[in-house]
């Protein structure tokens, strides 16, 4: 049987692939790729492979855009390390997705899932699953989280989730910093809010920020593809969007 591993992060890629030899010693890789573009490029050359690891984000764009416009008939099996939105609706329309950190044993179960198919899809099949899984991502019909309750001193105060410029994480806390520039301790981690809070207002932007697209000032560019951010209010921190990201945070400007 024969596997394609699509991943833009060469240590992700080259642990999944030592796990899937793990999980089933006749499964062979027949190759990796890294890109929306290299992934086209190779559909178009070769024959499609039985089954299709792929990551959700690459450097050049989302994994979807290779399936838009090339027909694939291999079931695929989606990892990711974030996109609640998108997982609920791959829970239903793929085979299985698997969370990063990829674990040995949830692997295994997506693999014999994959066994217990009877027969592959067709092309018409494809398509429209896809199709259906498109459709959703926009609108998961998941309720956000409109406000908070922070406090100060002795009081009580409600925040609405359009009055957020940004959230910053620093040594194990997490400020919420509002458009007014009032700064505000919250009891929740940016992975706890990156899932809490509407994506199409706000971004991941690295491991320290997380933004609402009206604090987005002016945006740079930086060494090694990288963005450097200026948020407003400005932050006492450095932003910058690394270079695997910065084509995603782009998209997301543009809406």
């Amino acid at each position: 049987m024969k596997a394609l591993i699509i991943e833009d992060e060469y240590p992700a890629a080259e642990r999944l692939e030592k796990l899937i030899a793990k999980a089933d010693t006749a499964i062979e890789i027949c190759a990796i790729l890294e890109s929306v573009k290299a992934a086209r490029e190779w559909f178009a050359a070769n024959p499609a492979p039985d089954l299709i690891f792929s990551d959700i984000q690459l450097s050049d764009g989302l994994s979807f855009e290779i399936f838009e416009k090339t027909l694939v008939n291999s079931p695929i099996i989606f990892t990711t390390s974030y996109d609640e939105y998108a997982i609920k609706a791959f829970k239903v329309k793929s085979i299985d997705y698997l969370l990063k950190p990829v674990k040995l044993q949830e692997l295994q179960q997506a693999i014999d899932k994959y066994k217990d198919l009877k027969g592959e899809p067709t092309g018409q099949e494809s398509a429209l699953k896809l199709e259906a899984l498109l459709d959703v991502l926009p609108n998961s019909g998941k309720k956000y989280k409109t406000r908070f309750l922070v406090k100060s001193r002795e009081q009580l105060i409600p925040v609405f989730a359009d009055q957020i410029a940004y959230f910053q994480a620093s040594n194990e806390l997490v400020l919420l910093v509002k458009k007014d520039g009032k700064k505000y301790l919250v009891d929740y981690t940016l992975e706890q809010l990156e899932k809490m809070l509407n994506p199409e207002d706000f971004f991941r932007l690295n491991r320290q920020f997380m933004a609402h697209l009206s604090a987005i000032d002016q945006i740079h560019t930086y060494f090694n593809g990288k963005l450097k951010l200026e948020l407003n209010p400005r932050a006492t921190d450095e932003v910058l969007v690394s270079r695997d990201k910065a084509h995603v945070f782009k998209s997301w400007l543009e809406g």
